[in-house]
């Protein structure tokens, strides 16, 4: 009878962690040893800097396209480019999507999470990201290249996958339903409305604040490396796996889950975070506040709209200290 219960308990035990056991066998984010593995199979290894934070070092064998940012994105819309445009800067660095593709960049950059959402967009599904990035890589003492590595251009045809992006027509479609969650990963000052960066500030109704940054096992390293007060990046490394199931435990992973940002990116990183976890349904709204700010007619709270007067006011004057710094110094010079 002992014996029969034991079988049953663990059972059970086994039942109720099945989905966070199966989210980390299916885990998108990797570790370096993963990383390893996957040069010495051939994998694609993607580098989302700055071409010249690539060519100062970089991972063994990895490939870039120059800041994945600015490159992808219209820097208007911030937005993808045109999928033509894509097609070729892709094909051109030869990447072939049903190759394995490992992601990185320095320390939880977003930039690296943009890269994955972005080839899972367009429908890779041997695409992971390297959260520690090259500062993880190095600290591990593994090795670094400076030669620049180039692929044989490849032939793109891309075409966006349902189930990964949703649009602001569909965001307005969700509103008010119990069965979606949203959450807003941007500051508490852009999701109170204090911090405009579009036509107006605020956030979408029904949704969650929680900060990517919350991800991370210390959420102040951004702050404390600008004052100087830690010497490195590693506390921007994820929490474990048990404290992220705690930040998100008032969330239901069955439910669908709609995360968005200001401009999609750092959604990127936390909808991949969730996904390790084993929720089920997380899509990234794309074009995240930018989108849903301008657009007027959409219900909003904490509605502040961008004083362009004030704006334009602070430029000027900003441009008459510099115009008068830059008298100082050139009388400073004829002395």
């Amino acid at each position: 009878m002992k014996t029969r219960l034991l079988a049953l308990l663990i059972s059970f035990l086994a039942l109720t962690a099945a989905p966070f056991t199966a989210a980390a066998a299916d885990s998108r984010i990797v570790d370096a040893a993963f990383v390893t593995a996957a040069i010495k199979r051939g994998a694609i290894i993607w580098d989302v800097r700055s071409g010249a934070e690539y060519r100062r070092s970089h991972i063994p064998e990895a490939i870039s396209i120059g800041d994945a940012l600015s490159v992808l994105r219209n820097p208007n819309s911030e937005d993808f480019m045109p999928v033509s445009e894509l097609e070729r800067i892709l094909g051109d660095a030869g990447f072939d999507l049903e190759k394995e593709i490992v992601v990185y960049g320095t320390r939880a950059a977003v930039g690296a999470y943009f890269g994955l959402y972005t080839l899972q967009h367009f429908g890779a599904k041997k695409a992971w990201v390297y959260h520690d990035g090259i500062d993880g890589w190095a600290r591990g003492s593994g090795a670094l290249q400076t030669e620049e590595i180039r692929y044989r251009p490849v032939q793109l045809s891309l075409k966006a996958v349902p189930g990964v992006a949703v649009s602001t027509e569909e965001i307005l479609a969700m509103l008010n339903k119990p069965d979606i969650q949203l959450i807003d990963v941007r500051t508490p000052g852009e999701f109170a409305g204090e911090d405009i960066r579009a036509i107006r500030g605020g956030h979408i109704p029904g949704a969650i604040n929680i900060p990517y940054e919350q991800n991370w096992q210390d959420p102040e390293t951004a702050q404390k490396l600008a004052r100087r007060q830690v010497r490195d990046n590693s506390g921007m490394s994820l929490k474990s796996d048990a404290d992220l199931r705690a930040l998100y435990s008032k969330l239901d992973p069955d439910k669908e889950t709609v995360v968005y940002c200001h401009s999609g990116v750092r959604a990127a990183e936390t909808a991949t975070v969730l996904a390790k976890l084993g929720f089920t349904k997380v899509k990234v709204y794309d074009s995240s506040w930018l989108g849903y700010g301008n657009k007027l007619d959409a219900p909003a709270n904490n509605v502040q709209f961008f004083n362009v007067g004030a704006f334009n006011n602070r430029i000027t004057a900003l441009q008459s200290r510099i115009d008068q710094l830059e008298r100082e110094v050139g009388e400073a010079r004829r002395r």
